[in-house]
């Protein structure tokens, strides 16, 4: 395999249709067609298949596909490596970031950062767990910084554990239920939850059935962003289940409330999320010291606001 047929393939099923491939690889359309049939005819093996409305991956295309995009993700690596050995550090990282370290330390560190690596092109991802794993599997995402269930940290995934967080029921403020006592009490409403592919059961043994909660499924809505989980909570009375902290940060302070339920929760661990056997880049190094640094500035400060905020967060080193 040769580094412009991954290229080509790459290109292939970003774009669509060999055409657009080829404009954004400035190559002629010949050329990017030559280099996925010189690839097919090496592996001995249909990769794509080309239909009314552009080309379908075979699975064998799609596992190569995701081969490709790390390879072409470590030489990138390398590049920006020797750039920063020569001075001149440059490339990009692209981070997943969960929400409620977005809405509250993600802001300095980014300043930080920038102001230690100027020409690195910065690109984040709110990232709740199945938004970010599929990015981090085929390469897309440097790392994610978020909460990876235990289950979920072999043979894909490798952890950095960075602070324990608490966790609780969440709804607005003057839902009817917000008095609440027990899971028991929230089974006849609706739910919003946020889940990774692979981790509806963990997460279900979690928040109902250790505690003989067994609830209606079809009250559950799915939610893959912040905004959308905000809205039903808001606008539609939802419940959902998440990291306390939400209902002391911006902009949810006065809006959402934690339910003091009898039923406990066992804390979330933040961590830094990567690929097995990957290795982070200068630049994504940097970005996790700025992150250690703006957390633990805020873990030993004695303002009121840093004060509520690690009544729910550990710093585990």
């Amino acid at each position: 395999m040769k580094l412009h047929q991954l290229q080509a393939l790459i290109a292939s099923a970003e774009t669509g249709s060999i055409r657009a491939a080829a404009r954004s690889l400035d190559m002629s359309q010949a050329a990017v067609t030559k280099a996925l049939r010189e690839l097919e005819t090496e592996q001995q093996l249909p990769l794509f298949v080309r239909t009314p409305s552009g080309l379908n991956f075979t699975e064998y295309g799609k596992v190569l596909l995701t081969h490709a995009r790390l390879v072409l993700k470590q030489l990138e690596h390398a590049q920006t490596e020797l750039d920063h050995l020569r001075g001149k550090a440059q490339g990009r990282l692209c981070v997943g970031v969960t929400p409620w370290v977005a809405l509250t330390f993600l802001p300095e560190v980014v300043l930080a950062f920038r102001a230690r690596m100027p020409d690195i092109h910065l690109e984040l991802f709110e990232s709740l767990m199945a938004v970010a794993q599929p990015l981090l599997r085929d390469g897309s995402m440097d790392f994610a910084i978020g909460q990876l269930h235990p289950a979920q940290a072999t043979p894909e995934f490798s952890c950095e554990t960075l602070l324990d967080y608490q966790t609780s029921v969440l709804v607005r403020q003057g839902h009817p239920r917000q008095n609440a006592q027990s899971i028991h009490e929230l089974l006849d409403q609706d739910w919003t939850l946020n889940y990774a592919p692979d981790g509806h059961d963990a997460l279900m043994q979690e928040l109902f059935w250790k505690h003989s909660a067994q609830i209606d499924e079809k009250r559950i809505i799915r939610a893959h962003s912040l905004a959308i989980l905000q809205m039903m909570l808001e606008r539609a009375d939802m419940c959902t289940w998440g990291p306390t902290i939400l209902s002391t940060a911006s902009p949810f302070l006065g809006r959402l409330v934690s339910l003091n339920l009898t039923e406990q929760f066992e804390p979330r661990q933040l961590s830094i999320v990567t690929r097995r056997n990957g290795s982070l880049s200068n630049p994504a190094l940097c970005f996790t010291d700025c992150l250690l640094q703006v957390i633990r500035r805020h873990a030993r400060s004695a303002k009121k606001e840093d004060r509520q905020l690690f009544e729910t967060l550990r710093l585990l080193v």
